[in-house]
């Protein structure tokens, strides 16, 4: 600018007045971009001040959603053909149902209409009825439901009740239960029939029976005892009631040829049966004086402790035929091996499944399950096993042909059968 106003006075006073004017215009000119920068920054950091503060203050909080509004019209009943252990109930869902505001319904269950209520079952959305089978026969109920969502719960716009469970005489789905129930007691009272008049119904003959006879004659030949084993358990076991059956038999043929027989036994009441069909089967064969009241022994309750004493009467007294009828456990393998050791004759017969491998492979001969109480109706000759056994076989004969009519009858698109036997 001193350069301007000296060349100024050089060139002149007109001259010099142009540049100072040049150089004011210039002045301002800088001042006035100064002010704008000024301003822009201001606004910048008037902007990034209001973002911070804007990402610092929380948003306010969502409103909390309402409760869901309540089911309505409950109704119940009891149940057909049932024991009256059940109450079916029905209810209208909550018109909030469909749209997302209802997470479950609970159902509530009181002696009385004021309660005290009590949640007995609960169901999701979408499901309105249930079957609430905790309740006692001709007992009065009431219930309720509570509609539950994310906005809390909906109590029951009324109740339900009095409703009470009551038992159905008859089951009307079952008609083919009782008919097939019917058909075998007409079976099993013809052939007991038949048999107390003299008519004895055929009973195939069975090839370890046969050989329970063999056996006592062998024994008989050889001077030796037979030893009877009717089983480990106690009287309420079947098969040991079987086996009973079949020792009074097998004592009648020792008592014939004059036989020495041995019963070992694990239960008190098994014992005395034991005594008395033993004493029966010497009184039927005519030689009550022969009976030894020490030929059926009482040995123990305890599973290995009999077994050791019975494998003990084998290898002490060397008995000629081993007879085993009856329910065996772990024990079978055992005395079925120590009596194949002695070179005795065995018969065994059993209706537990797991057991009879060991038998099959130790023994003679094997009763294969149910004809162990087929030997006891057959070596009896008692009126009422003889009729129990007939209407059994004849009953596996209809069950047998209503599963192949039914197959056939099904393969033909024909649902008749298949509907009349299904029950509830």
């Amino acid at each position: 600018m001193r350069a301007a106003l000296r060349k100024s006075r050089t060139l002149g006073p007109a001259h010099g007045r142009a540049l100072e004017g040049d150089s004011l215009a210039g002045t301002r000119t800088r001042r006035k971009s100064a002010r704008t920068t000024w301003a822009l920054a201001a606004g910048l950091l008037l902007l990034l001040a209001a973002a911070a503060h804007a990402q610092t203050t929380p948003a306010p909080p969502p409103s909390a959603p309402a409760p869901p509004r309540p089911a309505s019209k409950l109704t119940g009943h009891d149940p057909a053909n049932d024991a009256g252990r059940a109450i079916e109930l029905e209810w209208t869902g909550s018109p909030d149902d469909t749209l997302g505001g209802v997470t479950q319904y609970y159902l509530e269950r009181a002696t009385s209409p004021g309660g005290p209520w009590a949640v007995v079952d609960s169901t999701s959305a979408g499901n309105h009825a249930r079957v609430d089978q905790g309740v006692e026969r001709n007992v009065e109920y009431f219930y309720r439901v509570t509609t539950a969502g994310p906005g809390g719960f909906a109590p029951s716009l009324g109740i339900a009740g009095p409703l009470i469970a009551r038992s159905s005489w008859i089951n009307q789905t079952r008609w083919s239960v009782l008919t097939l129930t019917l058909a075998f007691f007409a079976f099993v009272l013809f052939y007991m029939a038949s048999a107390q008049s003299g008519r004895k119904p055929f009973v195939r003959r069975i090839p370890g029976i046969d050989a329970i006879e063999e056996a006592i004659g062998r024994a008989t030949e050889m001077g030796r005892s037979v030893l009877y084993v009717p089983g480990i358990n106690d009287i309420n076991e079947i098969q040991t009631v079987a086996s009973l059956v079949i020792l009074e038999s097998v004592a009648r043929l020792t008592a014939k040829y004059e036989t020495p027989i041995v019963v070992p036994v694990t239960y008190p009441i098994p014992f005395t049966i034991a005594e008395e069909m033993v004493k029966g089967g010497y009184l039927h064969a005519g030689r009550p004086e022969a009976y030894d009241p020490n030929s059926v022994r009482f040995i123990s309750p305890e599973q290995f402790a009999y077994v050791a004493a019975v494998t003990g009467i084998m290898l002490r007294d060397r008995p000629a035929a081993h007879i085993f009828m009856g329910s065996f456990y772990a024990e079978s393998l055992l005395l079925a091996e120590t009596g194949f050791q002695t070179g005795a004759i065995q018969v065994a017969g059993t209706a537990n499944v797991h057991q009879l491998p060991f038998f099959v492979v130790a023994c003679d001969y094997t009763l294969i399950g149910e004809e162990l109480y087929a030997a006891s109706a057959y070596l009896s000759g008692e009126p009422k096993l003889v009729g129990g056994l007939k209407g059994a076989d004849l009953m596996k004969i209809v069950v047998i042909s209503l599963i192949l009519l039914g197959c056939i009858l099904e393969t033909m698109g024909n649902h008749g059968l298949t509907h009349w036997m299904e029950t509830q």
